[in-house]
């Protein structure tokens, strides 16, 4: 069982200067922002803190920039915010150093300074002692709001929160309630739906629902290593050679396991990955050769859609298909309406999954969507996660 997670409750911040690490790592386009949803998600913790009386240094990073690079500022980032809070946001010229710490003093109750992209520091990924020491003088308290680099132990996620009173905002003690709430006690029956690309990215949380919920149905193109151990013929599919044991494995544990093991029952085939693919519907899973499999079949999403509509618990994470594609959606908008629909606690743990429900229109109608795909699947698997770790029990 965890230790309790210190959150915003905890912390006095009035008058002081609180170093918030939050997740900006927004999609652009041509220097523009394609998509705030990350940045109106840390706005409830953004508005109680300045309500509190602090002023604030947020920190944040964009992209996987080499070194100080341009075009992944964060200025358009600290201009969207400044709308969104209707007040200044001053974008420092660095991350730390003399005017990045002058600057922070002058600020008073409710400013809101932001440093530049946290990873133009080498040490950030490397969790520096030096520059956790660095941006810990820009702080008199520290809270992490960045769920979605909470799997992390970089400077800004972990390393600083050592040195300063520190809590979860929000977001992050919002997230990490509601997936443990998944794992600990569901409603039942708990559905996870598990899908995308890769059975090696996913076979931690296909063992741990395994072993907890009562049915996980699968999709996209991990189910092709599960019809590959079972002998079926995958055609010109993806088919990730490495996820071909981890599937035989989970096959052979799935008899004495908690869930059912549920594979989709038949395929929608296309002959080439585009949207002007000639199209076939498969009645089976076995992909003839020069055709690949691109989404479930009619009959997998009705009986997908079944199962969701009658579970107490919902958990999805990764699409059934190539839902890009028009010509084959359809089996994730069918997962995706289920999912809207049903009458139980519904949680998406972000990526593709949550790309889809903004798609169909359907975001709004989800208990939960996460922030944070990769942090939300180790928290499922069971791994720790260093961000969230340092903020509970005892505090420095």
């Amino acid at each position: 069982m965890a230790r309790a997670l210190r959150t915003l409750d905890d912390l006095e911040v009035e008058g002081l200067r609180v170093l918030l690490r939050v997740d900006f790592n927004v999609p652009m386009n041509d220097g523009a922002i394609a998509d705030d949803t990350r940045i109106r998600a840390a706005l409830t913790t953004i508005e109680e803190l300045r309500a509190r009386g602090a002023s604030l240094v947020l920190a944040a990073h964009l992209g996987r920039p080499e070194g100080r690079d341009p075009e992944l500022s964060l200025r358009p980032v600290a201009e969207r915010l400044a709308d969104l809070i209707d007040a200044d946001v001053e974008l420092a010229d660095a991350v730390v150093g003399e005017a990045v710490a002058s600057a922070s003093r002058r600020l008073s109750p409710g400013d809101v300074l932001m440093l530049e992209n946290v990873r133009f520091e080498p040490g950030e990924t490397r969790n520096d002692p030096e520059l956790a020491r660095a941006l810990a003088e820009l702080g008199d308290c520290y809270v992490n709001d960045a769920f979605g680099a909470a799997h992390r132990a970089h400077a800004s996620t972990e390393g600083v929160a050592r040195l300063l009173p520190s809590a979860a905002g929000r977001l992050l003690e919002h997230e990490v309630g509601t997936l443990r709430a998944v794992l600990e006690d569901p409603a039942r029956p708990l559905v996870a739906v598990v899908g995308g690309a890769k059975v090696t990215d996913k076979i931690g949380v296909i063992e741990a629902f395994l072993r907890r919920a009562d049915s996980v149905l699968v999709g996209g193109a991990m189910c092709f290593p599960f019809f590959a151990a079972q002998g079926h013929d995958v055609g010109d599919s993806l088919c990730e050679a490495d996820g071909v044991e981890p599937a035989r494995a989970a096959l052979a544990a799935a008899p004495e396991a908690r869930a059912e093991l549920v594979l989709p029952q038949d395929l929608v085939a296309g002959d080439r990955f585009a949207a002007d693919a000639r199209r076939r519907e498969l009645d089976g899973v076995d992909v003839p050769a020069g055709w690949m499999g691109l989404d479930v079949g009619a009959r997998t999403a009705a009986r997908y859609a079944a199962v969701i509509e009658d579970a107490g618990t919902v958990f999805w994470n990764g699409p059934m298909g190539a839902f890009e594609l028009e010509p084959f959606a359809a089996g994730t908008r069918a997962v995706a309406e289920a999912v809207a629909a049903a009458p139980g606690t519904t949680v998406v743990g972000g990526g593709d999954s949550a790309a889809a429900l903004v798609g169909f229109g359907l975001a709004d109608r989800v208990d939960h969507l996460s922030t944070g795909g990769g942090a939300a699947l180790e928290l499922i698997e069971g791994r720790p996660l260093p961000g969230v770790e340092v903020l509970e029990g005892e505090g420095p």
